[in-house]
């Protein structure tokens, strides 16, 4: 009985994150709808080919040829045996919740993990999962779709939460949840958050040790330190082999080092992508204020200004003059405007006159749970732990700032291990919106334990002025903005006032125009300002009423719920709403990502075991839609080889574009253009169909290489400048280019006569099983790409692989009849898995070793 009645609260509020995710999703997970996520269609699309060999083998390929000529599977599919158990223990710890429901819910529960560990109540711990939970940003991936970066946030809170059991010296705990969450955090497979939150704990970690030694506590310092590295060297260690594998994998692909030496050497990194790629999505300095007011700037790009209400009744009463004496509204001037391919979205950010990429949502924690942070500053300013969490925050908001604050950035990206692997550093304010929350809950517990001190010697502190200059300094800027948002930003660029200027000259009024824009962001944004200021100022009074003791914790702890709950729910619906029917499709819809055409049956009615489509649709390099049915020379993934993307800078984009105007003059009739010399590395690449996917036309290329073939000649050159520069300048069906680092390898290409021949006589995605005859023997170039771990046989005869043309795999063969067998088994996964059973077991051990330890501690009858 005192066993239930201990973990009853904590049963209850588990029950309570999972009635409040079904309801979040409703009506949508009772209607079996779900997300669209055009990143999991891509996923789909990307994996398909994988998937079909599993059903077919039950094994796991590590390679597949659905996108980009050929790439690993390790990013894409990164299952591996010693994971599978992992697996289940995650499916158990999301209660085996519907998709969607499942990804709140486990953050909703991690949070609460986190500030159990912490001590915290189970309501102020309930509180604060809701938080953190809603902070917009979280749902916003949800609806993208990007799904291993949810799972890898949601693990992130209860490993730390391993962390804070350590340094509370409940070391066996400690390590448990630690190795537990480590092995779940890694197991997500998305290390960018990881590494983010490699800040956190570093800055946590550090307040924990300055408070112990405050105390005089040296001993406990080196046992926590201790218990987390074991721990999470037992998380690594389980997973070890996608660790291990996508290490070496990032070496070969975009987030490694360039081979090339480049002119414009200031946009290059050492050991990393460019500059400006990581540097693409970067939050603006006063898009900074979406932590407090959502629509700070538009709120997203996804949907037009003028649908808003707000927008559309501040100038609904404005004329334009458009010139030749003749009057407008407003209104009818933005709608000619977007019928004529002028769109103004609700966002607004100054970004997007360089070019930069538009938003699906902003970073918003909540404005009252911002007001709560600010406070913790000013009564938990004793706490080491606060000024941890402040300097990461602060951190994290600077450094998300990217292009717009680029001397910081430039210091992480030349010093900072790891720091140039990454894109999009404005994600990076998950820190923030950690650090935030629990600020906040730390503020919280401070208040409550003033309210009640442990002893009665001591006299409960007065905390209302600092409750009011908190909120002077969060609910009053909220106000300043509400009633003069001109004196702090601007709602037009100077780039939209030269088009105005452009499309309305004198004597026409384009300062009008420029004036109703600017009048409708505003109302957008002071909509917005109002509603947070408001949102403040009932928190506020929660807590003034708590501090008159008017209430009790625990209604204090409601009331707060129910008012961050509305807030950050309203606003969370506005990105990612169940109700929306084109956000939420049929689930059988969604799992035909793309229509079968009747040319994408016509192409794979093809009896040739193996060739590759090239989809000439705009975003041929964005889409893998393409791949679910196709091998295709496309494709999307964010970190593919670093060769091919070099590749498709230099010819491949290029060379698409000389097919299409081809295909147009001659009326798709390829034999009457060159299309050997014209488009030779889409040839050397085997690419045999071009397809018009929304004409619903296929092309064959009559230029197609084959699958492999001899070459008469190869030329040796010094460096990959060379190479690649080599490749628009030689008869690729003849003559193969190489780095003089595989003449010992290849040797000296023999000329051939008509009687050799190649023919592929097995295909699966790991082995290609090829006949080979030839008289003279020679370099034997393959239509596939180049990766360490691919090894070759001739006859059972193992033989070393070399490269060619810059991405290919090539290998010589002597005269005469041969079998050449393709493979890629990386025996690296023996030795990684191994590793992963022993770190499995060990968790398992400590498991045992607490159930021991609670029956040992249970009081005798």
């Amino acid at each position: 009985m005192k066993l239930i009645k201990q973990w009853l609260p904590d049963v209850l509020a588990v029950v309570f994150f999972a009635v409040l995710a079904f309801a979040y999703f409703y009506p949508a997970d009772v209607q079996d709808r779900v997300l669209s996520q055009g990143d999991v269609s891509a996923g789909m699309g990307m994996g398909e080919e994988a998937s079909q060999y599993y059903q077919k083998t039950g094994e796991r390929t590590r390679w597949t040829n659905s996108l980009f000529s050929g790439m690993p599977t390790y990013q894409i599919s990164p299952s591996y045996d010693s994971t599978d158990l992992l697996s289940k223990v995650e499916n158990a710890y999301h209660l085996w919740l519907p998709d969607n429901v499942w990804y709140l819910f486990v953050y909703l529960l991690g949070f609460y993990i986190l500030l159990r560990a912490f001590d915290f109540r189970q309501q102020l711990a309930a509180l604060g999962s809701v938080l953190w939970a809603f902070s917009t940003y979280f749902l916003i991936i949800i609806a993208a779709g990007h799904l291993w970066k949810v799972m890898a946030l949601a693990y992130l809170p209860p490993m730390i939460g391993g962390i804070v059991l350590a340094f509370r010296k409940k070391y066996l705990w400690g390590l448990l949840v630690t190795a537990l969450f480590g092995a779940l955090e890694i197991h997500a497979n998305h290390v960018q958050m990881t590494y983010y939150y490699l800040f956190v704990i570093l800055l946590m970690v550090l307040a924990f040790i300055v408070d112990a030694v405050m105390k005089k506590e040296y001993a406990h310092i080196g046992k926590a330190l201790g218990v987390c590295i074991v721990g999470g060297l037992l998380g690594v260690m389980v997973n070890a082999s996608n660790l291990y594998h996508t290490w070496q994998y990032s070496k070969e692909t975009m987030r490694g080092k360039s081979e090339l030496v480049k002119k414009n050497t200031s946009n290059q990194t050492d050991s990393g992508l460019e500059r400006s790629y990581i540097t693409d999505y970067s939050y603006g300095i006063g898009e900074t204020w979406t932590l407090l007011v959502p629509n700070t700037k538009g709120g997203t790009s996804m949907h037009l200004l003028f649908e808003d209400d707000a927008a559309k009744k501040a100038i609904k009463d404005m004329s334009v003059n458009v010139g030749n004496g003749q009057v407008m509204k407003a209104s009818q001037v933005f709608d000619y405007l977007s019928q004529q391919g002028l769109y103004f979205t609700q966002y607004w950010e100054e970004n997007l006159e360089e070019g930069a990429n538009g938003t699906m949502g902003p970073v918003y924690v909540g404005a009252f749970v911002l007001m709560l942070a600010v406070l913790c500053l000013l009564i938990c300013y004793r706490n080491p732990l606060t000024w941890g969490l402040l300097a990461a925050t602060l951190l994290s908001i600077m450094l998300a700032w990217g292009k717009n604050f680029m001397g910081l950035t430039d210091l992480f990206i030349d010093y900072m291990p790891m720091y140039a692997k990454f894109r999009a550093v404005e994600s990076i304010l998950v820190i923030a919106e950690f650090t935030i929350p629990l600020m906040a809950m730390l503020a919280l517990k401070e208040l409550v334990i003033s309210e009640k001190p442990q002893t009665s010697d001591i006299r409960p502190r007065n905390l209302n002025p600092q409750i009011l200059i908190a909120f002077a300094l969060t609910g009053g800027i909220a106000l300043l903005f509400a009633v003069a948002p001109t004196m702090f930003f601007d709602f037009y660029t100077d780039a939209e006032a030269n088009i105005f200027h452009q499309i309305l000259p004198p004597p026409a009024d384009a300062d009008a125009l420029l004036e109703a824009l600017s009048e409708a962001r505003q109302a957008v944004f002071t909509a917005d300002c109002w509603r947070s200021f408001f949102i403040i100022v009932l928190g506020t009074l929660v807590l003034l009423l708590y501090r008159a003791k008017k209430l009790k914790t625990w209604m204090m702890a409601a009331l707060l719920l129910v008012i961050c709950l509305v807030d950050l729910w309203q606003v969370n619906r506005r990105y990612l709403n169940p109700n929306d029917k084109k956000q939420f499709m049929k689930k059988v819809e969604r799992q035909q990502i793309r229509p079968l055409t009747e040319a994408d049956q016509r192409i794979m009615d093809d009896p040739t075991l193996y060739y590759r489509v090239l989809n000439l649709a705009p975003n041929v390099f964005n889409e893998n839609e393409t791949s679910y049915y196709h091998k295709s020379v496309g494709g999307y993934h964010a970190a593919k080889l670093r060769r091919y993307q070099e590749l498709i800078e230099h010819y491949i984009s290029s060379q698409t574009n000389a097919v299409k105007e081809s295909i147009q003059s001659f009326y798709g009739d390829l034999t009457q253009v060159n299309g050997d010399s014209i488009w030779n590395v889409l040839n050397m690449l085997n690419t045999k169909y071009f397809l018009l996917a929304q004409q619903n036309i296929e092309v064959q290329n009559p230029y197609a290489y084959g699958n492999a073939w001899f070459v008469d000649k190869v030329k040796y050159v010094d460096n990959a400048n060379q190479e690649l520069d080599a490749l628009g300048q030689t008869d690729l069906r003849h003559e193969a280019v190489a780095d003089k680092q595989f003449q010992q390898v290849l040797g000296e290409a023999v000329p051939q006569d008509s009687t050799s021949t190649v023919e592929l006589t097995a295909y699966e995605p790991n082995q290609l099983t090829y006949s080979v005859e030839s008289k003279k023997g020679g370099v034997l170039v393959f239509s596939e790409i180049y990766y360490p771990g691919w090894t070759a046989t001739v006859d059972g005869e193992e033989v070393e692989l070399g490269r060619v043309n810059y991405v290919l795999r090539a290998m010589p063969v002597t005269a005469g009849h041969h079998e050449v067998v393709l493979s890629f088994f990386p025996k690296s996964l023996d030795t990684t898995e191994t590793l992963a059973y022993v770190a499995l077991t060990l968790i398992l051990l400590c498991v045992a070793a607490l159930i021991v330890l609670q029956i040992r501690r249970k009081p005798k009858a």
